[in-house]
């Protein structure tokens, strides 16, 4: 996990520093960024009081699960049934998040806290107390690759549009595709289609009545839906120039141990206990029997 926010880390500097470096000039760099929206701070996530707390939620407006009322295929929806009846006798049901991987797009479009660094080829978004520490949207002008490696955030292009009267752009238009999995919605494993073939489609802009607050209009296509789904996630721009930032790590402290099918629980002594009753225990065939 170290290594990976390492090497992410290395990589965006790199990239700023490229961006801002000798190369170009003062001027030509205070024009690049008048063309650009001032989406610079943190940006907090609006959540509707009341509906547990600050969890991931796709639509924030919603409680997770079946309060999102998601449009999901009769497949779908046994699913979500599935892995909330699993979750309810102690397993992990379908959220792979709760074994420490990536929890990759959408649940990353929903991280509590952002940052935008704009740079004409790419914008950077760093998310705060997230697995998913940063996500690269390519605004060059390229093509999709030919072969993309599936990753759990997928490949997002972006296209900058609708200036305003002094020229400066509006919104962001953003298509991200090119999934692996597995993923879901949140912890209640609302699931994707399995098969990865998720687009998401998103639409960043600032309020127009008030500029310290993010839309970001997200729309999904997916298999496991029987038409596009779409939310409008709201952010707040903190006004503290120097805001905290809290680090995220899932392995630290996390007690789920996953041998198999079977997720166990980590007691605080280290011993390996069930979550739930009449729980097999795993195989010791390559142990050998404790000494009496």
């Amino acid at each position: 996990m170290l290594h990976r926010r390492t090497t992410g880390t290395l990589a965006l500097t790199a990239a700023l520093m490229m961006a801002i470096g000798g190369a170009t000039t003062g001027g030509a760099r205070a024009a690049d960024e008048a063309k650009y929206p001032d989406w610079k701070g943190q940006w907090i996530g609006i959540v509707t009081p009341g509906l547990e707390g600050r969890q991931f939620k796709f639509d924030p407006t919603k409680s997770r699960g079946l309060g999102q009322q998601a449009p999901l295929t009769p497949e779908y929806q046994k699913v979500l049934a599935d892995s909330m009846a699993d979750q309810a006798k102690g397993g992990l049901g379908n959220y792979p998040t709760a074994r420490c991987l990536p929890g990759g797009m959408p649940r990353m479009a929903a991280s509590r806290t952002q940052e935008y660094i704009v740079t004409p080829e790419t914008t950077y978004v760093l998310l705060g107390d997230n697995e998913d520490p940063i996500r690269r949207i390519y605004t060059d002008g390229r093509d999709w690759p030919a072969d993309p490696e599936p990753t759990y955030q997928g490949y997002s292009i972006g296209r900058w549009s609708e200036p305003d009267g002094e020229g400066r752009y509006r919104v962001l238009a953003v298509e991200t595709r090119g999934f692996k999995g597995p993923r879901a919605y949140d912890s209640s494993g609302l699931p994707l289609a399995f098969d990865n073939e998720s687009i998401f489609k998103e639409r960043f802009h600032l309020d127009d009545g008030n500029p310290n607050i993010l839309h970001n209009e997200i729309t999904v296509l997916d298999h496991a839906l029987t038409r596009p789904w779409s939310v409008d996630k709201t952010f707040r721009r903190n006004p503290n120039p120097r805001p905290k930032w809290v680090e995220s790590s899932c392995a630290e402290g996390n007690n789920q141990v996953l041998i198999g099918k079977e997720n166990y629980f980590l007691s605080a002594d280290g011993n390996l206990m069930p979550t739930r009753k009449d729980q097999p225990a795993p195989s010791l065939k390559f142990f050998k029997p404790a000494q009496k």
